[in-house]
């Protein structure tokens, strides 16, 4: 239930901080006084547009705080606020959370009816879920959705496979031709470097032969050996010599070497002509590839080699993969049966006592030849299963007819409080707000919706706000809103909780408007059982 409201410079609201009881909870007050105002804070929190218009002017921000109580004692707080920048933050408990969560807990902890809401009824969607709270299907409800969200997706899945199957087969042979190229060419990686030097060194074969030979035979080691034997003679005398004579041994021994060395690099160049155009011709293949697959490297012309390898041989598995998820999409598409009809099954032994329990409230509220039903018709497949339900109503015992067709606006208040009378036994919405349900409705008929609204309060917290005297009697708490004008030319709104004193005054200007007659004054102490 909803213990205590907090808002600040929210609208004409400067400041409020009010505590609210359990049971029925009547708002009245002056049209223009402020009531939806209050309405609109509670908006707030369960996910209304928030932007500057709504902060008083002069502010920079607005608050709006709830705190509410839950089964077990638990109490949570939740709060949104809004700057005049347009950015809004979102709380519960004080912790910070994305404001789509704000909405999902508000929408557990209250349910606002507000003037319009009657055009709810006209929505099937709205309508199934009535049935299916009165029905106890809530459950079943919710495993039709899940398996319905698992089919759907299995299909999703599985159209995505036999699509890119489908374009598979289409560039297949495309893709089959562009592979024999590649495997043709068999391609190593760092080939074309290689090629390139080789290119390079055949090119110029005949050069580099000339150069080789002309340096191998420059080189004269005799001069070296001789110089070496007169050392060897006189080491003897002139230690010193030694080891000059050694360094000569090892130079002439490396110039051999080297001169060994550039007449088997003559030997091996190769000056064939034939084997330069091989090169060239395999170089200019391989360029030609680039060109064609649009690479820049070797490396990359292999990579697509195994790209493509790997796409056809995926094209085999994906057939594999399709004929496994069309077995899961069968057996998911059974269990989403299944969970349709069990709900189908649930609806339609609710909607004759649903159709029933509804017509008696309204006979009730004084439609005596009420005719309402539930018809239930077969429907596209859906996260709610394969029915459609329309709800059909006739006010004087005729044909029915859709409700959007045949309800006046009384007719439509009296059927939506019969509904949400119904939901409130069934869902256990903690604390319920009725804005003006009572519209387009007056006199006795007036007093027995208020009467519904106060046996409504007797297991759920319901607030209230009329401007009928008929309801406004009911219950215990009241509360009045008024507005204050300000010199400056602006205007606050007050919220304030009645004595027995000031309730008498309140529902007496209710039965005769601003002017209240001793007449107004003792109607209402007879509405409220005062003497």
């Amino acid at each position: 239930m909803l213990r205590s409201l907090y808002v600040k410079n929210f609208i004409l609201i400067d400041s409020l901080d009010i505590q609210f009881p359990e049971g029925l909870i009547i708002i009245t007050g002056a049209t223009g006084a402020g009531k939806s105002i209050l309405l609109g804070a509670l908006s707030l929190l369960s996910g209304a547009k928030g932007d500057a218009s709504k902060i008083s002017p002069g502010a920079d921000s607005c608050v709006v705080e709830a705190e509410f109580s839950r089964e077990g004692g638990e109490e949570l707080i939740v709060r949104r606020t809004l700057s005049r920048s347009g950015r809004s933050r979102c709380f519960i408990n004080d912790e910070p959370v994305p404001q789509q969560q704000l909405e999902q807990v508000c929408a557990e902890l209250f349910d606002i009816h507000s003037q319009h809401s009657s055009l709810l009824l006209t929505s099937s969607a709205y309508q199934l879920s009535v049935l299916d709270s009165f029905a106890g299907a809530e459950g079943e409800r919710a495993a039709c959705a899940q398996a319905f969200k698992e089919m759907w997706a299995a299909e999703a899945e599985l159209f995505r496979l036999q699509r890119e199957r489908e374009e598979g087969l289409q560039r297949s042979d495309y893709d089959q031709a562009r592979l024999a190229q590649l495997q043709e060419a068999a391609l190593r990686e760092g080939e074309l470097e290689e090629l390139e030097e080789e290119q390079k060194r055949l090119a110029h074969a005949e050069q580099i032969k000339q150069a080789l030979s002309e340096a191998s035979g420059l080189p004269d080691t005799r001069a070296l050996r001789e110089a070496e034997r007169k050392l060897s003679h006189i080491h003897e005398l002139l230690p010193e010599t030694e080891a000059l004579g050694e360094r000569l041994a090892s130079a002439r021994i490396e110039i051999d070497d080297i001169v060994a060395t550039l007449e088997q690099l003559e030997a091996s160049v190769d000056v064939s002509e034939s084997r330069l155009e091989a090169v060239e011709n395999r170089i200019s293949k391989i360029y030609s590839l680039f060109q064609r697959f649009g690479c820049r490297t070797v490396e990359e012309l292999c990579a697509q080699q195994k790209e493509l390898e790997n796409r056809l041989e995926g094209s085999g598995h994906l057939d594999e993969q399709i004929a496994v998820l069309q077995d899961k999409v069968s057996q998911l598409r059974r269990e989403y049966e299944a969970a349709a009809d069990r709900l189908s099954e649930l609806r339609a032994q609710a909607a004759p006592r649903f159709a029933e329990r509804i017509a008696g409230d309204l006979r009730y509220l004084e439609l005596e030849r009420a005719v309402f039903e539930a018809q239930l018709s077969p429907a596209e497949p859906g996260a709610t299963g394969r029915d459609a339900l329309q709800l059909v109503f006739s006010a004087h015992g005729g044909t029915p007819a859709p409700l959007a067709r045949c309800a006046s606006g009384g007719e439509l208040s009296r059927i939506m409080l019969c509904l949400k009378a119904l939901m409130s036994e069934f869902r256990g919405m903690p604390t319920l707000i009725f804005d003006e349900i009572d519209t387009g409705v007056s006199g006795s008929v007036a007093d027995k919706m208020g009467a519904m609204i106060c046996t409504m309060g007797e297991h759920a917290q319901v607030m209230a706000i009329t401007h009928l005297p008929q309801v406004a009697a009911k219950g215990e708490a009241h509360f009045i809103v008024s507005k204050e004008l300000l010199p400056d030319g602006g205007a606050v709104s007050h919220i304030k909780k009645a004595d027995p004193e000031a309730r008498i005054q309140e529902i007496a200007r209710l039965l005769s408007g601003a002017s209240i007659t001793p007449e107004a004054v003792a109607n209402a102490k007879s509405l409220l059982g005062v003497h």
